[in-house]
């Protein structure tokens, strides 16, 4: 009897200590347990979709194992002869369009979803498991899991400044390739801003070959931008991945490369802020920002445009003394420059949703009068919590990105010198990205159905090179996907960090320039220090 207690008690020690496992993944999944086996992943895999529409995703997950693990003979639609077979396949009607389920045995995979974005997840997450296993010549054995999962916000953003710094086609697919890893869907492209102009307009030439000389640090850096078919090929290497891309064509302010390009649409600017406003003046403004408009709808299929609207009062004292824009004030009785911003932002609104696109703008716009299906809101301002109260009353849908704890050009380390800081010191460390809940805004309650989801944003003040990005981007993107993803109640910042330590070596592979977390003097900061003055309202 007592080689059978033994072997019961064996096999009982096994069950806890599979109970016990974390699943390795980032986000952390909802439910997950460790099942028996490992499942073989090499040459002899077949890839099988149960659903024609299923075909793409097949041909992705395909590609991603030629990508990743060289495996260059995963046959698509059948099985025959294979020793592992991954199963795509839809699954019951999920009101989450972003669920999904895995099931892994010795004998392979299946991902099970309601929707093709669901079963994109699974694969995410199928894939992840596979990186993080150590190859046993050109093989990997993964260990088994039944993962059931689903996100807690819809969008799960992050937001890039290519203006004050252009990185490039290439950097930004392969920001989208760890957008993808670790379930990121919205890419928000700040495309334009005061130091260059990055999308082409074929009615306005002179806005790219003008307008985008220059960036922060180099006012005559050669004009970089992206053409017309750049922004197809990228917006459908996103659509691939399920990410969309919403562009930003920032207004009324923030328009100082603009207008070194088309200067009869200047509304002035200040000694600091130079031509920093469009002219809400003069009707050819509306016309001239239309035509930009019409055509970024064409490029862009999100549904969607932001429009910036924040930090007007940078530039717009210049409108006291424009003829245009005090006609305008007597026209319609402003008292404010306040009321022309407003004025001009509702009308181009108009136009954006002439084009069938919803708005979305900085929490400035929340004071504007805007249609409230057709309206998003960014709440970026963590010290003005009543403009989150003011969006959420009027019953607009709202975007979480405050600079604290979101905003990752902000330093991650106390001794890190070159980023930016908050008024006393404060910081974006890993941890305060981590523990971040938009439950413990008083505003959101009793409006939470109106919270979309959360978002990180990088502007490029601080960023000169592509080296600059991967330090501020990595590892944080990780504690963020899961802030977004995972629900506060099930987040435990101790057990992220341990599930944190195989990512480091993804990135070492990558051949990125990241913050060790680990071993933080493994790369040391680059860049000239900043005035942290400059970056406080």
């Amino acid at each position: 009897m007592k080689p059978i207690f033994l072997s019961i008690l064996m096999w009982a020690c096994c069950l806890q200590l599979h109970a016990q496992q974390a699943c390795p993944v980032i986000p952390a999944p909802v439910q997950s347990s460790r099942a028996n086996g490992e499942m073989l992943l090499n040459e002899e895999v077949a890839i099988l979709t149960k659903d024609n529409s299923l075909q793409e995703l097949a041909t992705y997950l395909s590609h991603e194992l030629q990508r990743r693990f060289n495996i260059t003979n995963a046959e698509k639609g059948r099985a025959s002869g294979k020793v592992t077979v991954i199963t795509l396949e839809r699954g019951k009607t999920d009101t989450n369009p972003d669920a999904y389920t895995l099931r892994m045995t010795k004998a392979g995979a299946t991902i099970s979803a309601a929707r093709p974005q669901g079963i994109f997840n699974g694969i995410s997450t199928l894939l992840q498991l596979a990186e993080t296993t150590i190859p046993t010549g050109t093989s990997r054995h993964i260990p088994c899991w039944n993962i059931t999962d689903a996100p807690r916000y819809a969008w799960r953003g992050f937001m890039l400044d290519e203006s004050r710094f252009f990185f490039g086609k290439k950097k930004v697919k392969s920001i989208l390739d760890w957008m993808a890893f670790y379930k990121l869907n919205r890419f928000h492209w700040h495309l334009t801003d005061a130091p260059g102009w990055r999308l082409e307009i074929k009615k306005y030439p002179l806005l790219t070959t003008v307008g985008g000389i220059g960036n922060h640090t180099d006012p005559k850096a050669p004009a970089a931008f992206y053409t017309q078919d750049d922004i197809r090929e990228i917006v459908a290497y996103a659509k691939e991945r399920f990410i969309e891309v919403v562009p930003e064509i920032d207004m009324p302010g923030h328009a100082s490369a603009a207008n070194r390009a088309y200067p009869a649409f200047d509304g002035g600017g200040t000694e600091k802020y130079p031509s920093f406003t469009f002219n809400p003046g003069k009707e050819g403004t509306y016309q001239y920002l239309a035509d930009i408009l019409k055509e970024t709808a064409s490029l862009f299929p999100a549904g969607m445009i932001h429009l910036g609207g924040d930090e007007v009062s940078f530039g717009n004292k210049a409108w006291d003394t424009d003829t245009a824009v005090i006609r305008l004030v007597k026209a319609k009785g402003f008292v404010n420059r306040k009321q022309v911003e407003d004025y001009f932002f509702q009308r181009m609104a108009d136009t954006v949703f002439s084009l069938r696109n919803k708005v979305m703008a900085w929490d400035e716009i929340a004071t504007a009068t805007l249609p409230a299906n057709k309206t998003i809101v960014c709440w970026w301002r963590q010290e003005k919590p009543e403009n989150l109260k003011m969006a959420l009353g009027k019953g607009y849908s709202v975007i979480i990105c405050p600079r604290l704890p979101f905003y990752l050009d902000f330093v991650q380390d106390s001794t890190h010198k070159i980023g930016r800081k908050w008024k006393e010191g404060e910081y974006n460390s890993l941890k305060t990205v981590y523990e971040f809940s938009v439950g413990s805004l008083p505003a959101v309650k009793g409006y939470e159905r109106q919270i979309l989801g959360v978002q990180a944003c990088l502007w490029s003040e601080t960023i000169s090179n592509a080296k600059r990005l991967d330090f501020l981007l990595f590892p944080r993107i990780t504690a963020f996907a899961e802030a977004a993803w995972t629900q506060p109640a099930t987040r435990n910042f101790g057990k992220f960090i341990e599930r944190l330590k195989p990512q480091m070596e993804l990135f070492e592979q990558a051949h990125l320039y990241y913050y060790d977390y680990f071993a933080p003097s493994r790369h040391v900061e680059s860049g000239k220090p900043t005035d942290q003055k400059s970056f406080i309202d």
